[in-house]
């Protein structure tokens, strides 16, 4: 029987897709590298935003030899909006000690700055031995608070993109993939 070239589909509410499934492995691998580039091969802890960075984390972990502690913060700043609320707020903090620890802050997108500036000032006032910065995505366009990641995954224009644990309200973080939603979509109310 012979064999078609078959092509991802692609999900319905897509436009496009901004970085497929292997294209995102192959950058968390990379990024797992570079980060044992500059732990070596001492124990550090991670702490990740989520919802949006689960994935991320989780996968970049995977790439990580080192010995390594897990914390999560979950923060408030899209609801069901496309753009930022304004001012993120902290729905659940840190539950481990980081005093005098080497800290990588993991988060899915740099937007506006807000979130991780928020987060970052929280951690620092812990007293940590150092902190580092990493994310997925990038998007400069956005800036609204100066702030440079140390590790960034990929660099991208101002489009709203969804998947791999990048959402809106709540949904498309399973697909594989980072697509750009489609625009008649980000304006349509959520099913009751």
């Amino acid at each position: 029987m012979p064999t078609r070239n078959k092509t991802p589909k692609v999900h319905p509410d897509l436009e496009s897709v901004m970085f497929t499934e292997a294209q995102i492995k192959k950058r968390v691998r990379e990024l797992g590298h570079e980060l044992r580039s500059v732990f070596g091969q001492g124990e550090f802890t991670i702490v990740s935003i989520i919802n949006g960075a689960v994935m991320f984390t989780a996968d970049l972990m995977r790439e990580i030899d080192n010995p390594v502690r897990l914390d999560c913060i979950r923060i408030s700043s899209y609801g069901d909006k496309t753009k930022s609320l304004g001012t993120p707020q902290i729905v659940s903090s840190l539950t481990i000690d980081i005093a005098g620890r080497h800290v990588l802050l993991i988060d899915d997108i740099l937007d506006t700055g807000k979130t991780i500036t928020l987060v970052s000032g929280l951690i620092t006032k812990l007293r940590p031995a150092s902190l580092r910065t990493c994310v997925f995505l990038d998007k400069e366009g956005r800036r609204e608070v100066p702030f440079v990641a140390d590790f960034v995954g990929f660099k991208i224009p101002d489009k709203f993109v969804v998947g791999y644990g990048l959402d809106f309200a709540e949904r498309y973080r399973n697909l594989p993939c980072i697509g750009v939603l489609n625009p008649q979509l980000q304006n349509a109310p959520g099913p009751a």
